[in-house]
This record gives C-alpha cells, structure tokens and sequence, in this order.
C-alpha cells in the first residue's frame, strides 16, 4: 500500500514529461522499430521500463497514437480505456500483445489493479459490515443513504451513536489502504470534513495503518484506527453501568 502510494506520487510528478509532443512521438518511433524487429518482444513494457514510466501509462500513450494516425482523429478517453480492458479489441494483433503485456506487468496502475483495489476495497467493507452486525449495531449503509439521494456518504452511519475511546462516533468509513499525509489532507477535504457537517463526529479506519500524527482531530470529532475498535460503548451499555 505504502510502495503504491510513492509511485503514484512519482508518476505523478513526472507525468508532463511523458506527455509532451516530442516524448509521444519518440515513444511511438521506438515501438514501431522494436516491433518490425522483433514483434514478439517485450518492446512496450521494457521502453517504460528504461524511462521509468508505468507500463500501462506507456500503453496508453502509443495505442492513442496509434489510433490518431489510423482514424486521423483523436480517439475517445471511453474507446482507449475500453481498449486497455480488452486488448483483443485493439485493431492491431502485435500493439494488442504489446498493450496486453504491459496491462499484467504493471503493479499501480492500469485496468487490472483497479479491479484489484475495487475488490480489496468491497472486501474491507464487507468486514466492517460483518463485525457492526456481530455487534448488535443497527447502521445505515452507503448504498440505502444514497437511495435516499445523499450524494457524498460515509460506508456506514450508526442508528444509535457509539462512544470509542471516550469519543462519540456517528458515522464509520472504511479505508483499504495506509493513510499517508497527502491522501489523508485529501479525504479530510473531500469526504470526512463534509460527512462531519452533515452526519457529526465520526470514525476511519485505515486497515493498513496510518502515521500516528494524522490523527489529530479526535477533539474536533475524526478519530483514526487501523482495526476496528474492541472497546466500543454503546448507549445500552452505560444505561446498565448506571
């Protein structure tokens, strides 16, 4: 999660570079003359390999090339990605294999990993959910709240508040990855401060840990563990202590 994290930041900040007029056009040069020498040759995935480019990244830019000069227009964001899910549609055998070999080799980006992280992520949720059950928790989920036209919701909001570590919790979001302060600054402003104004206080959990020192907003009302807590209570509980 942590490895994924940086080369994402790192693609990211030497993105433009790959995408300017002239590196296109070098890199399509260079996959025409690796595969009139070799079509069987990993060409593709060893070219981002040497300029350190994600290989499904690298796909994408020849392929939409590709497909420029063919049609003599420029393709759709819609056509290209259904292209990279299933290469066999590539009109070209040799950029398909091309195309189909960087897709499995790559570790970050490109349509296998999201399906990857999509399950990982439903995975994860389907264990919170299992373990709010367990508990006796009644809970509203994601899907029932946006029925009911919520737009941006937690995974899940508690019928009856909980306290965790003396600290009442509204709601519970689950998060299938470690949370690093730059995706961390990203939730807070586009998911946990909005799901704050709208549902009160609440919980994340970030089931691949996190830096100790985001979390700390447990007084404002956004606590963070990395599992889900074992010392929940619930409003039954402190009726019976009184």
């Amino acid at each position: 999660s942590i490895f994924s994290q940086e080369y994402q930041k790192q693609i990211k900040r030497t993105h433009a570079k790959h995408h300017t007029a002239e590196a296109i056009e070098t890199y399509y040069q260079r996959y025409l003359n690796g595969v009139g020498k070799n079509a069987a040759a990993p060409v593709l995935l060893e070219l981002a390999n040497e300029v350190d480019f994600a290989p499904s990244l690298m796909a994408r830019i020849v392929l939409e090339r590709f497909l420029q000069e063919k049609e003599q227009a420029i393709p759709s964001k819609t056509l290209i990605n259904s292209m990279l899910r299933d290469p066999s549609q590539i009109p070209d055998g040799v950029l398909a294999n091309q195309v189909y070999q960087c897709t499995v080799n790559d570790c970050c980006y490109g349509p296998l990993v999201d399906c990857i992280k999509h399950a990982i992520g439903h995975e994860h949720e389907v264990l919170l959910r299992e373990m709010l059950l367990e508990k006796n928790l009644s809970f509203i989920a994601e899907d029932q709240l946006r029925a009911k036209g919520y737009d941006k919701t937690p995974d899940f909001i508690l019928e009856v508040p909980v306290a965790v570590e003396g600290h009442i919790i509204h709601w519970i979001e689950s998060k299938a990855s470690f949370g690093d302060e730059s995706s961390h600054q990203a939730y807070l402003q586009d998911q946990f401060w909005s799901y704050w104004n709208r549902f009160g206080p609440g919980l994340v959990i970030y089931w691949y840990g996190f830096i100790e020192e985001l979390d700390c907003h447990r007084e404002r009302g956004i606590l963070l563990k990395d599992c889900f807590p074992t010392d929940i209570v619930t409003l039954r509980h402190s009726m019976a202590q009184r």
